[in-house]
């Protein structure tokens, strides 16, 4: 009794981070069903209101949601499917192969890392005008395959994997590429999973290289689109609201299902090597 009484407090802050972390979220679903007068009456609406079906009208009506969805899902999709295969291999070539310049290498990636987003707009954009990409999803994802993120992951997920057995995979006669998909990766699946939880999300939600790319409204992405709600007089917060919640309930789905590969491959990443 007395151990349990102990662990009261801890509990009661952590319910209490808890209920502040759904907080922002109850406010969007509340929000979202109101106009934007309504946001901004006294006292605020604190129930759902009448006018969801009005916005989700609007919201379809200014930016084409739907259409804007179906853009988002498929950058994404690609982008994951890609890059995860490059940071595995990467990751997978940094760990197991020795070769000279290997720690260089690891050092290189690391470090950009360090190199803001902001330094890199102006070179990749010239390159991506010379290349006649502009208003193409090609050049919103081929930029940024190469993960540095991804890539240390998986280095880390491989560096602990015994070398004695992919040894004896290749005395057996298996190839490198069977090697590592039979007898390498699915060991690193809860890394692999966590890494593509992690690509995918932060390419749903990228918003500064693709509004530089996507010059057609068909294009846009959520975060784009969303963007253009956003007048010089006049903001629609209600449809923001009701895009902004549309926009994260695939990635609150996402990580429900796979929050426990998500946090052990996470873990199991940091630990490693």
């Amino acid at each position: 009794m007395i151990r349990a009484l102990r662990h009261v407090p801890v509990y009661v802050l952590l319910a209490a981070g808890a209920v502040l972390s759904v907080v922002p979220f109850l406010w969007m679903l509340t929000a979202s069903t109101h106009t934007t007068a309504d946001l901004f009456a006294r006292p605020l609406p604190i129930l759902p209101g009448s006018q969801l079906w009005a916005n989700l009208a609007r919201l379809q009506e200014q930016t084409g949601f739907g259409q804007v969805m179906l853009n988002s899902l498929l950058i994404a999709v690609i982008y994951t499917v890609f890059s995860s295969a490059v940071s595995v291999l990467a990751g997978y070539g940094l760990a197991k192969f020795r070769f000279r310049g290997r720690g260089l290498l690891l050092a290189v990636v690391l470090g950009t890392m360090m190199i803001p987003m902001q330094v890199l707009l102006v070179p990749l954009f010239q390159m991506m005008a010379s290349l006649g990409w502009i208003d193409t999803y090609q050049a919103v994802i081929l930029p940024f395959l190469a993960n540095a993120f991804g890539i240390f992951l998986m280095r880390q997920a491989f560096l602990d994997f015994p070398d004695t057995i992919v040894e004896a995979a290749r005395i057996d006669g298996a190839g490198e590429l069977r090697t590592f998909y039979r007898v390498v990766l699915p060991i690193a699946r809860p890394q692999l999973a966590a890494l593509v939880i992690y690509t995918f999300v932060s390419q749903w939600n990228a918003f500064i290289w693709p509004l530089l790319m996507l010059n057609t409204e068909d294009k846009y992405t959520i975060p784009v689109a969303l963007n253009t709600m956003i007048g010089l007089s006049r903001v629609d917060y209600s449809g923001l609201m009701l895009g902004s919640l549309l926009a994260t309930l695939p990635l609150l789905v996402i990580f429900l299902l796979f929050q426990r590969q998500f946090v052990s491959g996470l873990l199991g990443g940091a630990v490693k090597g």
